[in-house]
């Protein structure tokens, strides 16, 4: 879809930046008029993560004069195999003030804007309302959905991408001109049904494919050029290689932007995404145990005063890495299937983990469903396991 130019242009270019742009600016499609464009521009980037990475630094490359950063988080040694806006001297440093350092060495004539906090329903509005349109740059569904409708509320842009594993998608969702993230998925998921990145796994290099993808229709946006991915869904497969679109159309039933919404104000994204499955919760209850105490069940284990089975239910390429003395893999999708059930003595407690604890907490919901009340879960799985009692293994 083509639209008009989303910003006006600034005055003029320096002669330094003039020379700097020179190869935008003999490209009659941006030339002069679209670079002062993108001079003018203010750009907000939720997360400078594996996505954030590579949209802010070729945001800040083509010479968008404002970049906001809305990040809380701190650089971890693990970000590092795909967040390539963070180097190893900044482990354990800020993300969002790392990701200014590198986007002010790329682009010194960006202004950076930093908004060291975690998006949420009591400061949205105030933050979007500063900004001309939305790099969606988050990793799970109640930030996806937040931004979504404070973006149809103010009627600014969202530009979005998804990554998983080898799969990555994007799109620009704007109410005004087409679809928006609720007409593509009207509900979230199920609580445990999509593995996250940190469960799953994501290739590194997947981040630069999407990442660039919403640079470039950020860039399109604020010039006006070319046909937006409005109304359209990238689908890219990297093992495949390949690309292709599936049209997404507005729903005239859609629960925010439809002809009789229901949603007009923020909500409890949390709940309404959930955390975890009700299921879940209310089986945990009672019937999760640290891992000082499982230690000393395993310790218990070997003199003979006790005996029970402890299953890891994460994937066979997470056990390869780290994996707690004495147990046995059982994925959790053979609990779902239901086929794990057979496998599990009746004469035995069956003790859960996984890596932090959700699906572990899943995992228990079903077992304790097919009449195992004794059955109890590891709070915090494989991270806490080697935290607190074998730090010299590695975690992930």
């Amino acid at each position: 879809m083509s639209i008009p130019p989303l910003v006006a242009p600034a005055e003029q270019l320096t002669v330094d930046e003039v020379h700097r742009y020179s190869r935008h600016l003999i490209i009659p499609e941006i030339a002069m008029d679209g670079q002062k464009r993108l001079k003018a521009a203010r750009v907000l980037c939720v997360g400078a993560g594996g996505l954030g990475s590579p949209a802010l630094m070729y945001l800040a490359a083509a010479g968008v004069g404002t970049l906001g950063i809305v990040e809380f988080d701190v650089v971890d040694e693990s970000n590092l195999q795909r967040q390539i806006i963070h180097g190893q001297s900044d482990i354990g440093r800020s993300k969002a003030v790392s990701a200014r350092d590198r986007v002010q060495g790329i682009n010194p004539h960006v202004n950076v804007v930093l908004h060291e906090t975690r998006l949420d329903v009591d400061n949205v509005m105030e933050l979007f309302t500063q900004y001309d349109l939305v790099v969606d740059g988050t990793d799970n569904f109640a930030t996806r959905y937040l931004i979504n409708d404070a973006c149809v509320l103010l009627g600014k842009p969202q530009v979005w991408g998804s990554i998983y594993r080898f799969d990555g998608q994007a799109s620009v969702f704007w109410s005004v001109h087409g679809p928006c993230y609720r007409c593509l998925y009207p509900e979230p998921p199920p609580p445990g049904m999509v593995p996250s990145c940190a469960e799953g796994g994501v290739l590194g290099v997947l981040c630069a494919s999407i990442g660039s993808i919403q640079a470039t229709e950020t860039i399109k946006l604020i010039t006006g050029i070319g046909d937006s991915l409005i109304g359209r869904l990238m689908v890219y497969d990297a093992l495949e290689m390949s690309y292709r679109t599936v049209q997404i159309r507005k729903d005239p039933a859609c629960a925010i932007c439809g002809q009789t919404p229901t949603v007009t104000a923020l909500m409890d994204y949390e709940t309404f995404c959930g955390a975890a499955s009700e299921a879940a919760t209310e089986a945990a209850v009672g019937a999760t145990i640290t891992v000082a105490m499982l230690r000393d069940m395993l310790s218990a284990r070997e003199r003979g005063e006790t005996d029970f089975v402890l299953i890891d239910v994460r994937e066979p390429a997470e056990r390869a890495i780290v994996e707690i003395p004495g147990s046995v893999l059982i994925p959790k999708g053979e609990f779902l299937s239901g086929a794990a059930l057979e496998q599990l003595p009746q004469d035995k407690q069956i003790v859960l983990y996984c890596k932090v604890g959700g699906r572990s907490a899943e995992v228990l919901a079903i077992v304790k469903g097919a009449g195992m009340a004794d059955a109890v879960h590891v709070g915090g799985g494989v991270v806490a396991w080697v935290n607190e009692i074998e730090p010299h293994k590695p975690n992930y």
